[in-house]
Protein backbone atom coordinates (compact mmCIF):
# COMPACT_ATOMS: atom_id res chain seq x y z
CA UNK A 1 0.00 0.00 0.00
CA UNK A 2 1.81 3.20 -0.96
CA UNK A 3 1.24 5.40 2.20
CA UNK A 4 0.99 9.38 2.14
CA UNK A 5 3.62 11.91 4.47
CA UNK A 6 5.84 8.57 4.50
CA UNK A 7 9.07 7.53 2.81
CA UNK A 8 8.90 3.72 1.12
CA UNK A 9 10.88 1.54 -1.14
CA UNK A 10 8.91 1.44 -4.78
CA UNK A 11 9.69 -0.34 -7.98
CA UNK A 12 9.65 1.13 -11.57
CA UNK A 13 6.71 0.31 -13.35
CA UNK A 14 7.08 1.93 -16.04
CA UNK A 15 8.88 4.80 -17.47
CA UNK A 16 7.20 7.72 -19.45
CA UNK A 17 8.61 11.18 -21.24
CA UNK A 18 7.42 13.09 -17.81
CA UNK A 19 8.93 11.25 -15.63
CA UNK A 20 8.49 7.32 -14.33
CA UNK A 21 5.69 5.02 -12.37
CA UNK A 22 6.02 3.58 -9.19
CA UNK A 23 4.60 0.54 -7.74
CA UNK A 24 4.83 -1.71 -4.44
CA UNK A 25 5.12 -4.42 -7.26
CA UNK A 26 5.72 -4.66 -10.59
CA UNK A 27 1.91 -5.65 -11.66
CA UNK A 28 0.55 -2.81 -9.67
CA UNK A 29 -2.26 -1.71 -11.29
CA UNK A 30 -2.87 1.64 -12.83
CA UNK A 31 -4.73 3.23 -9.94
CA UNK A 32 -1.71 1.57 -7.43
CA UNK A 33 0.71 3.76 -9.07
CA UNK A 34 2.49 7.14 -8.10
CA UNK A 35 4.48 9.32 -10.57
CA UNK A 36 7.84 10.39 -9.90
CA UNK A 37 8.79 13.44 -12.19
CA UNK A 38 11.28 13.05 -14.65
CA UNK A 39 13.12 15.94 -12.98
CA UNK A 40 13.39 13.45 -9.91
CA UNK A 41 14.45 10.03 -11.42
CA UNK A 42 18.05 8.98 -10.46
CA UNK A 43 20.33 8.62 -13.51
CA UNK A 44 20.29 5.42 -15.23
CA UNK A 45 17.13 4.26 -13.53
CA UNK A 46 15.01 1.31 -15.18
CA UNK A 47 12.31 -0.70 -14.86
CA UNK A 48 12.11 -3.15 -12.47
CA UNK A 49 14.84 -0.92 -10.00
CA UNK A 50 13.59 -0.16 -6.35
CA UNK A 51 13.81 3.42 -5.28
CA UNK A 52 13.20 5.29 -2.01
CA UNK A 53 11.01 7.36 -2.32
CA UNK A 54 8.45 10.57 -0.10
CA UNK A 55 4.62 10.19 -0.86
CA UNK A 56 2.95 13.73 -0.91
CA UNK A 57 0.35 15.34 -2.88
CA UNK A 58 1.16 18.11 -5.96
CA UNK A 59 -0.67 21.35 -6.32
CA UNK A 60 -3.88 19.52 -8.10
CA UNK A 61 -4.30 17.04 -5.07
CA UNK A 62 -2.84 13.72 -6.86
CA UNK A 63 -0.04 11.45 -4.99
CA UNK A 64 3.08 12.60 -6.70
CA UNK A 65 6.68 10.88 -5.43
CA UNK A 66 9.88 12.77 -4.85
CA UNK A 67 13.36 11.64 -3.89
CA UNK A 68 13.48 14.61 -2.01
CA UNK A 69 14.31 14.72 1.96
CA UNK A 70 11.43 16.04 3.78
CA UNK A 71 12.28 17.16 7.11
CA UNK A 72 9.07 15.22 9.15
CA UNK A 73 7.34 12.39 8.19
CA UNK A 74 3.33 11.83 9.13
CA UNK A 75 3.49 11.10 12.97
CA UNK A 76 6.88 13.32 13.44
CA UNK A 77 8.01 16.67 14.78
CA UNK A 78 9.84 19.27 13.36
CA UNK A 79 10.93 22.83 13.58
CA UNK A 80 9.57 24.59 10.44
CA UNK A 81 10.21 27.89 8.91
CA UNK A 82 6.91 30.41 7.85
CA UNK A 83 7.22 31.46 4.44
CA UNK A 84 3.78 32.82 3.73
CA UNK A 85 0.60 33.73 6.00
CA UNK A 86 -2.34 33.80 4.47
CA UNK A 87 -6.16 33.63 4.86
CA UNK A 88 -6.50 30.14 5.15
CA UNK A 89 -3.33 29.67 7.62
CA UNK A 90 0.23 29.29 7.11
CA UNK A 91 2.68 28.22 4.91
CA UNK A 92 6.03 26.09 5.87
CA UNK A 93 9.10 25.35 4.38
CA UNK A 94 9.74 21.40 4.89
CA UNK A 95 11.93 20.52 2.15
CA UNK A 96 10.11 20.20 -0.44
CA UNK A 97 8.98 22.13 -3.71
CA UNK A 98 4.81 22.16 -1.97
CA UNK A 99 5.09 24.35 1.53
CA UNK A 100 3.34 22.89 4.11
CA UNK A 101 -0.22 23.89 5.35
CA UNK A 102 -0.86 24.70 8.91
CA UNK A 103 -4.49 26.01 9.17
CA UNK A 104 -5.45 28.66 11.62
CA UNK A 105 -7.09 26.01 13.52
CA UNK A 106 -4.05 24.25 14.37
CA UNK A 107 -1.89 27.00 15.41
CA UNK A 108 -2.02 27.39 19.70
CA UNK A 109 -0.48 30.80 19.04
CA UNK A 110 -0.76 32.60 15.96
CA UNK A 111 2.74 32.78 13.78
CA UNK A 112 4.30 35.02 11.64
CA UNK A 113 6.41 35.21 8.29
CA UNK A 114 10.26 34.56 9.14
CA UNK A 115 9.40 32.49 12.47
CA UNK A 116 9.90 29.00 13.62
CA UNK A 117 7.38 27.00 14.83
CA UNK A 118 7.33 23.12 16.26
CA UNK A 119 5.02 21.43 14.68
CA UNK A 120 3.65 17.47 13.73
CA UNK A 121 2.36 15.97 10.76
CA UNK A 122 -0.86 14.24 9.91
CA UNK A 123 -3.69 13.57 7.43
CA UNK A 124 -7.20 15.36 7.55
CA UNK A 125 -9.91 14.71 7.05
CA UNK A 126 -9.55 15.74 3.68
CA UNK A 127 -6.85 13.17 3.25
CA UNK A 128 -4.33 16.17 2.86
CA UNK A 129 -1.19 16.67 4.64
CA UNK A 130 -1.56 18.87 7.34
CA UNK A 131 0.85 20.82 10.37
CA UNK A 132 -0.29 21.34 13.82
CA UNK A 133 1.20 23.20 16.67
CA UNK A 134 -0.88 20.93 18.63
CA UNK A 135 2.05 17.96 19.35
CA UNK A 136 1.47 16.65 22.79
CA UNK A 137 0.39 13.54 21.80
CA UNK A 138 3.17 13.17 18.85
CA UNK A 139 5.80 14.02 21.23
CA UNK A 140 8.18 10.54 21.83
CA UNK A 141 8.36 9.09 25.84
CA UNK A 142 11.24 7.44 25.04
CA UNK A 143 13.68 9.73 26.54
CA UNK A 144 17.17 9.16 26.96
CA UNK A 145 17.36 11.24 30.32
CA UNK A 146 17.15 11.14 33.96
CA UNK A 147 16.34 12.81 37.11
CA UNK A 148 19.44 15.55 37.16
CA UNK A 149 20.50 15.70 33.88
CA UNK A 150 20.19 19.08 32.39
CA UNK A 151 18.06 19.65 28.78
CA UNK A 152 16.78 22.66 26.47
CA UNK A 153 13.05 22.30 26.00
CA UNK A 154 11.05 24.66 23.89
CA UNK A 155 7.46 25.78 25.19
CA UNK A 156 4.66 24.93 23.03
CA UNK A 157 1.38 25.48 25.21
CA UNK A 158 0.74 27.31 28.72
CA UNK A 159 -1.69 26.46 30.72
CA UNK A 160 -3.11 27.18 33.76
CA UNK A 161 -3.91 24.01 35.35
CA UNK A 162 -1.64 21.78 34.31
CA UNK A 163 1.49 23.93 33.78
CA UNK A 164 3.74 25.18 30.77
CA UNK A 165 4.22 21.69 28.46
CA UNK A 166 7.44 22.18 26.57
CA UNK A 167 9.39 19.69 23.92
CA UNK A 168 12.88 18.10 24.95
CA UNK A 169 15.12 18.64 22.18
CA UNK A 170 11.90 19.33 20.34
CA UNK A 171 11.17 15.55 21.01
CA UNK A 172 10.22 14.35 23.98
CA UNK A 173 7.28 14.68 26.47
CA UNK A 174 7.69 17.08 29.26
CA UNK A 175 6.22 19.60 31.81
CA UNK A 176 6.68 21.97 34.01
CA UNK A 177 3.73 21.35 36.76
CA UNK A 178 2.03 24.63 37.85
CA UNK A 179 3.35 24.46 40.81
CA UNK A 180 6.95 25.26 39.63
CA UNK A 181 5.97 27.34 36.91
CA UNK A 182 6.73 30.68 38.63
CA UNK A 183 8.47 32.24 35.29
CA UNK A 184 7.01 34.16 32.84
CA UNK A 185 6.75 31.87 29.56
CA UNK A 186 5.53 32.45 26.19
CA UNK A 187 5.09 29.81 22.57
CA UNK A 188 8.36 29.50 21.27
CA UNK A 189 11.20 29.85 23.36
CA UNK A 190 14.11 27.61 24.46
CA UNK A 191 14.56 27.28 28.00
CA UNK A 192 17.26 25.38 30.31
CA UNK A 193 16.36 23.03 32.40
CA UNK A 194 16.58 20.88 34.85
CA UNK A 195 14.81 17.18 34.89
CA UNK A 196 12.85 16.26 38.38
CA UNK A 197 11.26 12.98 37.39
CA UNK A 198 10.56 10.37 34.77
CA UNK A 199 7.37 9.09 34.98
CA UNK A 200 6.72 5.66 34.37
CA UNK A 201 4.92 6.27 31.28
CA UNK A 202 8.28 7.95 29.93
CA UNK A 203 6.96 11.89 30.44
CA UNK A 204 8.90 14.32 31.57
CA UNK A 205 8.83 16.73 34.63
CA UNK A 206 10.97 19.53 34.14
CA UNK A 207 12.36 22.91 35.72
CA UNK A 208 13.80 25.95 34.81
CA UNK A 209 14.92 26.64 38.37
CA UNK A 210 17.73 25.27 39.59
CA UNK A 211 17.80 23.13 43.16
CA UNK A 212 17.12 25.09 46.26
CA UNK A 213 19.89 25.63 47.94
CA UNK A 214 21.25 27.26 44.80
CA UNK A 215 18.48 28.96 43.57
CA UNK A 216 17.97 30.57 47.17
CA UNK A 217 20.74 33.23 46.37
CA UNK A 218 19.48 34.33 42.69
CA UNK A 219 15.83 34.81 44.20
CA UNK A 220 17.13 36.82 47.25
CA UNK A 221 18.94 39.07 44.90
CA UNK A 222 15.61 39.35 42.83
CA UNK A 223 13.38 40.31 45.64
CA UNK A 224 16.13 42.34 47.45
CA UNK A 225 15.46 44.63 43.86
CA UNK A 226 11.68 44.64 43.97
CA UNK A 227 11.90 45.84 47.74
CA UNK A 228 14.33 48.49 46.31
CA UNK A 229 11.66 49.38 43.61
CA UNK A 230 9.10 50.24 46.31
CA UNK A 231 11.28 53.02 48.19
CA UNK A 232 12.82 50.27 50.40
CA UNK A 233 9.63 48.91 51.85
CA UNK A 234 7.37 45.77 50.76
CA UNK A 235 3.60 46.88 51.69
CA UNK A 236 3.33 43.27 52.99
CA UNK A 237 5.38 40.08 54.18
CA UNK A 238 5.91 36.85 53.78
CA UNK A 239 2.49 35.68 55.02
CA UNK A 240 0.47 37.46 51.83
CA UNK A 241 -1.11 35.63 48.95
CA UNK A 242 0.45 33.21 46.67
CA UNK A 243 -1.11 35.30 44.06
CA UNK A 244 0.03 38.31 45.24
CA UNK A 245 3.66 37.06 45.70
CA UNK A 246 3.68 35.60 41.69
CA UNK A 247 2.29 38.52 40.24
CA UNK A 248 5.59 41.23 41.66
CA UNK A 249 8.41 38.75 41.69
CA UNK A 250 7.57 35.58 39.66
CA UNK A 251 7.95 33.03 42.87
CA UNK A 252 5.65 30.53 44.11
CA UNK A 253 5.25 31.30 48.41
CA UNK A 254 7.78 28.80 49.44
CA UNK A 255 10.48 30.18 47.33
CA UNK A 256 9.70 33.66 48.40
CA UNK A 257 10.10 32.60 51.99
CA UNK A 258 13.20 31.10 51.58
CA UNK A 259 14.62 34.43 49.92
CA UNK A 260 13.32 36.44 52.72
CA UNK A 261 14.54 34.25 55.04
CA UNK A 262 17.79 34.18 53.55
CA UNK A 263 18.07 38.65 53.26
CA UNK A 264 16.80 38.42 57.47
CA UNK A 265 19.59 36.03 57.88
CA UNK A 266 22.21 38.09 55.71
CA UNK A 267 20.64 41.56 58.11
CA UNK A 268 19.64 43.00 54.76
CA UNK A 269 15.76 43.33 55.85
CA UNK A 270 13.31 42.95 58.76
CA UNK A 271 10.09 42.21 59.14
CA UNK A 272 7.52 44.79 61.41
CA UNK A 273 4.16 46.18 61.11
CA UNK A 274 3.32 43.67 58.45
CA UNK A 275 5.70 44.99 56.01
CA UNK A 276 9.13 43.85 55.16
CA UNK A 277 12.08 46.86 55.40
CA UNK A 278 16.08 47.29 54.13
CA UNK A 279 17.64 47.80 57.02
CA UNK A 280 19.55 50.69 56.67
Amino acid sequence: MIELGKKQKLLVVKTVDFGIYLGEDRNAPQNERVLLPSKQVPEGTKAGDEIEVFIYKDSQDRLIATTREPMLQVGQTAVLKVKQVTRIGAFLDWGLEKDLLLPYHEQTNRVREGEECLVALYVDKSSRLCATMKVYHYLSTRTPYVPGDSVKGRVYEISGNFGVFVAVDDKYSALIPAREATGKYRPGAILDLRVTEVKEDGKMNVSDRQKAYIQINEDAESVFSVIEEFAGVLPFDDHASPEVIKREFGLSKNAFKRAVGHLMKEGKVEIRDKRIYIKK
